[in-house]
Formats: C-alpha cells, sequence, structure tokens
C-alpha cells in the first residue's frame, strides 16, 4: 500500500512537470522508476510506455477538438514509426529483455536519449534556428520522406528508451515544417505518440515487462498532476522551468550511463 502512494505521487509531480513544461514523461519517469524505485529498466520502459498511451490519448482529443493536428504529419510519422516499433520489438523478444546484456542496452539507450533531449530543450530555438534561417524552402517530396525517417528514428528509440517522442521528435518538426503553427506541430506530436506508445507498450506487456499494479498508480497521480501543472504554467517563467528540466535530465542521463 506504501509503495501504491508513492508511486501515485511519483505520478502526481511527474505530472505537474509535464502540464508546466509540456515535455513527455518518459523523460521524467523512466528514469525515476529505474533510479528511485528500483525497476528493472524493461519494466520501467514497459510500462511508461502504457503510461504514456493513455496521457496522449487525452491529449489528442482535446487537441483534435481544437482542430490543433495535422493528419498529413501524423501519418507521416507513422509510416515509419509502427514498422520501426515492430521491428525493434521482434528483435527485444528475441534477446530476452531481463537478461542483463540486453537490459544494459535499454540503460545506455536511456541515458543517450535523456542527454539528447536535455540539449533538445534547452538549445532548441538556436537549433531550429540554424537550420531554418536563411534557407529556401525544402521541397514537399524531401520534407515527406524525412519525416517517415523522423518516424522510423523515433520508433526504434522509443521502443527502446519511451524516451525521444517528445522533446526530440518536436524539435525536428519545427525544422521540417517552419510554415505550421507550433500548436499544430504540438498536437501532431501528441497524436503520433499514441499509437507509437500503444504498439510498443503492448509488445512490452507481451514479453511480461509491463508491471499493471505500477500504471494503475501512477496514472492515478498523474492526471490530476498534469491539470494542475497546465493551471499553473503561466505563473512559472519558461525560460527557469527550461533550464532546471534540461539540467535535471543532462545528470540523470550521464548517471545512467556511469
Amino acid at each position: 500500500m506504501q509503495g501504491d502512494l508513492l508511486y501515485s505521487v511519483a505520478g502526481l509531480l511527474v505530472g505537474i512537470l509535464v502540464g508546466l513544461t509540456g515535455v513527455g514523461g518518459g523523460s521524467l519517469m523512466t528514469p525515476l522508476l529505474v533510479l528511485a524505485f528500483g525497476f528493472h529498466p524493461a519494466t520501467a520502459v514497459g510500462t511508461d510506455l502504457l503510461y504514456a498511451s493513455v496521457t496522449k490519448s487525452v491529449g489528442t482529443v482535446v487537441h483534435g477538438a481544437g482542430g490543433t493536428i495535422d493528419w498529413r504529419v501524423v501519418r507521416r510519422m507513422a509510416a515509419g514509426s509502427v514498422p520501426a516499433t515492430i521491428l525493434t520489438l521482434l528483435v527485444l523478444s528475441r534477446l530476452d529483455v531481463t537478461v542483463g546484456a540486453t537490459a544494459h542496452v535499454i540503460t545506455v539507450t536511456l541515458g543517450l536519449a535523456l542527454i539528447a533531449t536535455a540539449v533538445a530543450i534547452f538549445f532548441r530555438a538556436q537549433i531550429v534556428a540554424a537550420f531554418v534561417r536563411s534557407r529556401p524552402p525544402r521541397p514537399a517530396r524531401q520534407v515527406a520522406i524525412a519525416t517517415v525517417v523522423l518516424g522510423a528514428l523515433l520508433g526504434v528509440l522509443v521502443a527502446l528508451s519511451s524516451v525521444g517522442a517528445g522533446a526530440l521528435g518536436m524539435t525536428v518538426l519545427l525544422i521540417l515544417y517552419p510554415e505550421l503553427p507550433t500548436n499544430r506541430l504540438v498536437g501532431s506530436d501528441i497524436a503520433h505518440a499514441v499509437p507509437l506508445t500503444l504498439i510498443a507498450g503492448t509488445g512490452h506487456w507481451l514479453m511480461g515487462s509491463v508491471d499493471l499494479g505500477l500504471l494503475g498508480s501512477l496514472l492515478l497521480g498523474s492526471v490530476p498532476g498534469i491539470v494542475l501543472g497546465s493551471l499553473a504554467a503561466h505563473r512559472v517563467p519558461d525560460r527557469v522551468l527550461r533550464t532546471v528540466l534540461a539540467g535535471t535530465l543532462a545528470i540523470v542521463g550521464a548517471k545512467l550511463l556511469a
């Protein structure tokens, strides 16, 4: 009972941070489960993926109702991510996610993904400007192919670590689609994350690396947390949040790699 309460509190805190920053829970929840609660990396990743699929579904409904989803972008990303996710899961199932070598691969991938996410959060504006400023618009076919490739890379990364679909995907989308409003790209990124995390989470569940009791406890705390964080978001300076969050993710990522 005490453990369930702690997991719900963790869900609440992560939910508040997600509401404040917009960064996906995978960047926060998965390392918390591994480092603070001692869960096996595969269990942390698998449980967090199903956790993300539920929370992202809520976000998709909200964005869909507001008309802030570009389904063309979603389809292109899914065309790459769905087969890449399934292929990655098939490889993981052959390796056995519980053995030490596979757990090490997952941990290293998670650490690298967290550091990359930290860089994407802190330097997003500079990265996007460097690729977009004074450059002619990219050909439509090139953008479409690049979006599919982005989806494939995210599929592999998310299936291995549950991290990457949020900050990393969003940064590349801003580069590929500078003409689209940011809120439509955010909505598209969230909508794409639903099938991605659901497929990856289901695959991990079939491999036995999902703790359903833990999942329920996390959701119990995260739903009100996201609401509270969203309501308070306009009161906290964005630069302060991004600096603290990016620094935290970089430190955690480095600890996982140590």
